[in-house]
């Protein structure tokens, strides 16, 4: 199905420099945010604590949920609002983990009962332990740069043909990192640390398509959690997995590009490289537009209709999708271009 027309000519390299100014911009951004509020704003997942969800019939004062719980020795509480505010439903979280069991719920009903004067329908309470969220924690930093090195690793593969060289790299870094681990470094410093570690390995080895990608990913990676940071949201494991799955769509996008400038190096070989990526670019922009338009027609039914308990998800899927199908154009692309240029300066 042709969405494009074919022979449009978008110049897409062209517009590069602006699209390095407005990811360069997000990036910042999201990295001011995150340092600004101290890091992510984990959930209950990754730090360890107790979740209450609990719903009235009708309207209450959040400071007479406080003091309630406060009698049973529940401090430091935050209360937010669940889903629409009319439906007067509320999350209360604070960081002591308790025995979650029918007589704890029956003591949690029973005070805050007493203190707002009404019967909440208590709907749910969790408990995660401090060192089970801590090691969730570092898990989850693991799981994503474990998947964005062996993204990285079959792309080089597949594009640049260097499987044995791919292969000593990935050995190289996972042996390093585990040994950095094992010495108790933070995850938040030991990744970043990694990240940048792999970059200059791909970098020296010439693997530009694998470069390309990496980049776009981290991009990406870097936008959503920034945008979670901005709006306030928490992360959790299925916001972990939404990132995930975001790294896998671009991956996608990314791939049908690099397999298109492919195609076209060896079908004119006479054309510039810039020309090259450009006329790939505007090649597969109907699949991209079709394919994103309808999967962001299923997110944005999710975040709307899909109810609080995924609409974090949902609103990270949707960033995750429009920066991703964003970077497989402007980002990974264009590096190959910026690869090539600075050779020749080099």
């Amino acid at each position: 199905m042709e969405f494009i027309k074919p022979n449009t000519n978008f110049d897409f390299v062209g517009k590069r420099k602006i699209a390095y100014g407005v990811s360069i911009s997000l990036i910042l951004i999201s990295i001011l945010s995150l340092v600004f509020h101290g890091g992510p704003k984990y959930g209950i997942d990754f730090v360890g604590g107790t979740i209450i969800q609990v719903k009235f019939p009708n309207s209450v004062v959040t400071e007479n949920i406080k003091s309630g719980l406060a009698d049973i020795g529940l401090m430091n509480i935050t209360i937010q609002t669940f889903g629409d505010p009319r439906d007067n439903e509320y999350l209360i979280r604070t960081d002591k983990p308790v025995q979650t069991n029918d007589t704890f719920s029956q003591q949690v009903k029973n005070s805050i009962q007493k203190a707002t004067g009404t019967e909440p329908d208590i709907r749910r309470i969790e408990m995660v332990g401090p060192q089970v969220g801590k090691d969730l924690q570092e898990k989850a930093l693991f799981a994503i740069y474990y998947s964005m090195l062996f993204i990285a690793i079959y792309i080089s593969g597949r594009f640049d043909f260097r499987w044995m060289a791919c292969a000593i790299i990935a050995a190289a870094l996972m042996g390093s990192v585990y040994l950095l681990s094992l010495w108790h470094i933070s995850m938040a410093i030991l990744t970043p640390l990694a990240f940048i570690i792999t970059l200059v390995l791909f970098w020296i080895l010439n693997l530009k398509y694998a470069m390309g990608a990496i980049v776009a990913l981290i991009h990406d990676v870097i936008i959503t959690v920034g945008c979670f940071s901005l709006l306030g949201k928490e992360f959790s494991l299925p916001i972990i997995a939404a990132v995930l799955s975001i790294m896998g769509y671009s991956l996608n996008d990314t791939i049908i590009v690099y397999d298109r400038i492919r195609e076209n190096l060896h079908k004119h070989p006479k054309n510039t490289l810039a020309v090259t990526i450009n006329r790939s670019v505007n090649e597969t922009l109907s699949r991209t537009i079709l394919t994103s338009g309808l999967t962001l027609l299923a997110v944005i039914s999710l975040f709307i209709f899909g109810g609080g308990i995924i609409h974090d998800f949902a609103l990270a899927m949707l960033v995750g999708i429009v920066v991703g199908t964003y970077s497989s154009i402007y980002v990974a692309s264009p590096i190959l271009l910026a690869w090539q240029n600075a050779g020749k300066k080099k």
